[in-house]
């Protein structure tokens, strides 16, 4: 009858940590489907599925934002961390122009806030002037 009790307890304690462990995996984690290129820590990332997760356990203020689909991705740096009292984990996006910067990620545990640039206005005018129209063509007739 010991070894049953000791065996059923062992068991027991063994999916705790499990489960402990699968939580711990979890914190701050989301995967969430962008419907447009959006900008990041300087980079332009493609509308596409993403997760976005702590980049490790020790800092919970870098990030890590992984394409689900071709696997790259960017480290960002969070500015502020903060408990959530939101449900529904979602990111925030600034429009300056007709350009989407992360500035917010809302995970079932925290609110993150990423600075955008205080230049992007200037940012987003410069790509608008290096980007060829579509309209404009060479070539000769």
């Amino acid at each position: 009858m010991k070894k049953i009790c000791v065996g059923f307890l062992s068991a027991f304690f063994g999916l705790a940590a499990l489960a402990a462990a699968t939580r711990a995996q979890e914190l701050d984690q989301l995967i969430v489907n962008v419907p447009y290129d959006f900008v990041v820590s300087g980079k332009t990332l493609p509308a596409g599925a993403y997760r976005v997760k702590r980049a490790n356990d020790h800092d919970n203020h870098v990030l890590a934002i992984t394409s689900l689909e071709n696997g790259g991705g960017v480290l960002l740096l969070s500015s502020v961390v903060s408990p959530t009292r939101e449900e529904k984990p979602a990111l925030g996006f600034e429009v300056v122009g007709d350009q989407h910067f992360l500035n917010r990620v809302e995970t079932a545990d925290h609110i993150f806030t990423i600075p955008v640039p205080a230049n992007a206005t200037q940012l987003v005018a410069l790509k608008k002037q290096t980007t060829p129209s579509p309209s404009s063509s060479s070539g000769a007739n």
